[in-house]
């Protein structure tokens, strides 16, 4: 067994289904069902379980796959250290960071990356802030853009920036005609409870900012209404620029735009703490704090 069975196993464990490992690996779905029969035949061991839903690892398929984890990390680590000993002339480093989030600021920071380390590659795993956390934990990321603070983080996360938290609207919306301009100043900003009385266009429970921005109305104990709310941030913005409600935006996300404007929320603004986080026990690469320092560098501009 090689070193990319391995990594079929683990995807697949991943997964769920063959299909989205088999996407996820870009191969046909025929080629890996048949690359999985052929492994617990010659095993003679079912790894996994089918389902009415797709498969799931078996008991001892789970620690069988958790010991496949261990050795592509370990072997990981072994590539970079010796890399490392090359002072940085090749090696790779996995950075994860949430799509929404990355959509502005991550190609600044490849640009500004390679430019200073052309032979490094970087692989970037694209997953919503709660998820980043469990993979980091796995030890399958190098380095994460997280929210602060992490109940399952500890160590492992150091402060990166603060990032406020806008109401995002289309500058011909009703809300603009009770919201506040700051003196001296193109900002505005508007009390939470006056806007809670116009239609929200939210992100899903399971992103941060979804979470976020569902428990600041509940900590203000104000009803609201939801126009839409199992949709990506990026499309609430969208549709919130075009008129058709109001989203959560993070400032580190905000585009100049004709049609847009971004309210902060009370006079104060809300913040949320972002981290740089990796994994506490792992060993660091110097191409993992190369990213790093890039990472604050960029961030210190925007």
């Amino acid at each position: 067994m090689d070193l990319k069975e391995f990594s079929y196993l683990i995807t697949l464990a991943e997964n769920g289904t063959v299909s989205k490992a088999a996407d996820q690996l870009f191969m046909a779905q025929s080629s890996l069902s048949q690359f999985l029969h052929q492994y617990e035949s010659e095993l003679g061991v079912k790894l996994f379980v089918r389902t009415s839903k797709g498969i799931r690892p078996t008991r001892n398929g789970a620690v069988f796959i958790g010991h496949l984890k261990k050795l592509m990390t370990d072997y990981q680590r072994a590539k970079n250290e010796l890399w490392d000993c090359e002072n940085l002339k090749g090696g790779r480093v996995t950075l994860g960071i949430s799509s929404f989030r990355g959509r502005r600021i991550l190609p600044i920071i490849l640009k500004r990356f390679y430019e200073k380390y052309p032979d490094v590659q970087v692989d970037v795993v694209e997953e919503n802030i709660m998820k980043l956390e469990d993979l980091l934990l796995d030890g399958q990321l190098d380095l994460a853009v997280v929210a602060m603070p992490s109940a399952k983080l500890k160590r492992e996360i150091t402060f990166l920036k603060k990032d406020e938290i806008f109401i995002v609207t289309n500058r011909n919306h009703s809300v603009m005609e009770i919201a506040h301009r700051r003196e001296h100043t193109p900002s505005w900003w508007i009390d939470l409870k006056d806007a809670a009385k116009f239609k929200f266009i939210l992100s899903d429970h399971t992103t941060m900012l979804g979470t976020i921005s569902r428990d600041l109305f509940h900590k203000e104990k104000l009803q609201y209404e939801v126009l839409h709310g199992n949709i990506t941030a990026d499309l609430a913005v969208s549709m919130a620029q075009e008129g058709l409600g109001l989203a959560f935006t993070y400032y580190s996300y905000t585009e100049p735009s004709r049609d847009a404007v971004f309210l902060s929320i009370g006079e104060k603004g809300i913040y949320l703490d972002l981290g740089l986080a990796s994994p506490a026990s792992e060993y660091h690469s110097k191409a993992a704090q190369a990213l790093e320092a890039v990472i604050r560098e960029v961030y210190m501009t925007v």
